[in-house]
């Protein structure tokens, strides 16, 4: 390491630092590492451990901003520990089940005393220093318990700290503040509005009666001691969304991503409307590389499962701590706790409502089509020169169902693959598993659809029992279609004829005729939302049936929101939406009898994730140079 270099950091560091810092520094700095990247490391794991500290360092070896003179973003929150905790974790766990996730989900349950500011890594230590002292003075005056009051609006529900309190919390985040952004050079923002403690933050409207419920469950009297802790994130990817690998990656080629399972990796949803249908591009959090990898292969994490705890400080009546957390793990901040007393609490709640439930509405995308995999041109892979088809690929259908007029038109209208085959069934038994009962079934006129319905109904083993309904309405926006015509698709007869159980005398609510080429994307939400009205109106409750309609992507926004009272999305976000669902992908929605009301709860099987597998020929590589 240069003399000048040793002599600016020691300049700054000598005065207040602690032994344990110094020591972590000093053997970086053995191993070889320069200041600069030996201290963002250690700003980067909390200042824990010389092994993680190390183990940093390693991964972001390929790290192309590893030299980046960029700090860590810091924040001091009020966080509570104890059964108070506890029961606000079941909440998050029981709102996000019961409503869906919200904004209030993506951090871990907290007052914010100083939002995040930037610091440079050789002074962070200072912030430490500055937490113990400015916690220590304020040890005695501190409350033994904090009070709350609940407040609830359409789109925010959460605790209200009482004034008297919240005057000692502000005077402790304005001493904080002040001191650090003296000894630190700083700028330390406190937080001098009204303190509170997010419980929900905008969610759908329809959704804050049972909000409000499950708050209401909460004690804020309950037993807690506070903790003021000090977290750091990636200023670089603030406004990116946060998504956790469910599988391990290997790149098959040079710009693809390395990801392991459970790597987070941040994604900027603007730059992905050039990217490849199923694939997003990325940075991972462990490596700091960047590149593409498989959108299947990931789930959407919290904003702060990748905030990084510094260091905390402790109130506690009878003695004061100060918790440096250096071998501590870093643990899931946004963790499932199970405490029986509030669970008895939510029960209270939660037969009320599954004893409204009248219908329920299951949406699904079709199974893998055949173009999907080989392209626009299938077709004419599988003709022989007089025009018959042939398989030339295991997933190709092993023969097409017969109509009357050319084979050509299932180049617009294509069949499923067979692997789309075997997605389909493979729901439907997993449907059989969790005992759903289908009483209906609609398909849009698109064969893959009316393949994937009567696939899922053998799965189901009810294709003796229940029949397809074909619906031209469910048909996809039109502007998408790439023949820019309506397809010509099989008539119910061809589709009877070919073994497909379709209920031959239904009447769609839109004829075929009906369907206007490229229509707007104004005319398209019209006749969704009329559609999904009148199949609705159509299938009066019967028990716990479930109404099932195979579509298309679109299908899953264009038919769940008008039933949820939501309006439509921007065409834009529509289309970016759309992209993102997978073959199979589904939504699921169930009718409470209070003022015939829908919400959208969680689908009663899991997703269907799998990888692709190219094609082979054994002479490359294997017999051929």
């Amino acid at each position: 390491m240069a003399v000048a270099e040793t002599q600016l950091y020691a300049k700054v560091s000598n005065k207040r630092r602690s032994k344990s810092t110094s020591a972590l520094l000093e053997s970086l700095l053995a191993k070889g590492f320069s200041a600069h990247i030996a201290l963002k490391a250690l700003a980067a794991t909390g200042q824990k451990t010389i092994e993680d500290a190390a183990k940093w360092l390693h991964s972001h070896c390929n790290d192309p901003s590893l030299d980046d003179p960029i700090p860590q973003e810091y924040a001091l929150y009020l966080c509570p520990t104890g059964h108070f905790h506890n029961h606000l974790q079941e909440f998050w766990k029981e709102s996000k089940r019961q409503c869906g996730k919200n904004r209030a989900h993506e951090i871990f349950p907290h007052i914010t005393l100083c939002d995040f500011f930037t610091c440079e890594d050789q002074k962070v230590e200072l912030l430490y220093e500055t937490l113990k002292r400015v916690g220590d003075s304020f040890l005695q005056s501190f409350p033994p318990s904090i009070s709350l009051s609940l407040h609830s609006s359409t789109s925010y529900i959460g605790f209200f700290v009482d004034d008297s309190h919240a005057n000692i919390l502000k005077e402790f985040a304005l001493a904080f503040s002040s001191e650090a952004s003296a000894l630190a050079d700083c700028h330390v923002k406190p937080c001098l509005k009204q303190l509170h403690l997010t419980l929900a933050h905008k969610f759908y409207p329809h959704h804050q009666k049972t909000l409000e419920q499950l708050a209401k469950c909460i004690n804020p009297g309950e037993i807690c001691q506070w903790v003021a802790a000090l977290y750091s994130r990636d200023m670089r990817f603030v406004h990116y969304q946060t998504l956790r690998a469910l599988f391990q990656y290997k790149p098959q080629n040079i710009d693809e991503l390395m990801i392991n399972t459970g790597d987070f990796v941040y994604v900027d949803p603007t730059q992905q409307s050039e990217v490849s249908e199923g694939w997003v591009i990325g940075t991972s959090h462990r490596t700091g590389c960047r590149g593409f990898l498989p959108e299947n292969y990931t789930e959407r994490a919290n904003e702060s499962d990748t905030w990084v705890k510094h260091r905390e400080y402790t109130f506690v009546t009878a003695s004061r701590a100060f918790t440096q957390t250096e071998n501590e793990p870093n643990v899931k901040l946004n963790g499932e706790v199970h405490n029986p007393s509030i669970s008895r609490s939510i029960n209270n709640v939660l037969p009320l409502q599954n004893s409204t439930l009248r219908r329920s509405v299951l949406v699904m995308r079709h199974g893998e089509r055949v173009d999907q995999v080989f392209g626009k041109s299938w077709l004419q892979q599988c003709l022989t020169a007089d025009g018959k088809y042939y398989r030339a690929d295991l997933n190709f259908p092993s023969t097409l169902p017969k109509r009357k007029d050319s084979l050509k038109h299932f180049e617009y209208d294509p069949p499923l693959s067979c692997c789309g085959v075997f997605q389909s069934r493979l729901i439907g038994e997993a449907l059989l598993d969790q005992e759903v009962t289908v009483s209906y079934v609609y398909s849009s006129p698109a064969l893959r659809c009316i393949q994937t319905a009567q696939h899922i109904l053998q799965g189901l083993k009810l294709d003796q029992k229940v029949k397809i309904r074909v619906e031209p309405g469910l048909f996809e926006w039109t502007k998408w279609e790439a023949s820019r015509a309506i397809p010509n698709f099989m008539t119910v007869t061809e589709l009877s004829e070919a073994s497909y159980k379709i209920d031959t005398s239904y009447r769609g609510n839109f004829p075929l005729s009906s369907l206007v080429p490229s229509e707007s994307y104004e005319e398209y939400v019209s006749r969704s939302s009329a559609v999904i009205k009148q199949i609705i109106t159509a299938c009066p409750g019967k028990g716990k049936g479930v109404i099932l309609i195979v579509g298309h992507g679109s299908s899953l926004a264009s038919f769940t929101r008008p039933l949820i009272g939501l309006p439509a999305r921007d065409s834009s976000d529509f289309a970016q939406v759309v992209r993102k669902i997978p073959s199979l992908g589904m939504c699921f929605c169930e009718e409470l009898k209070e003022n015939n009301k829908w919400q959208m709860v969680n689908p009663p099987v899991k997703t269907l994730t799998h990888g692709a597998n190219a094609a082979f020929n054994w002479r490359n590589g294997i017999v051929e140079d």
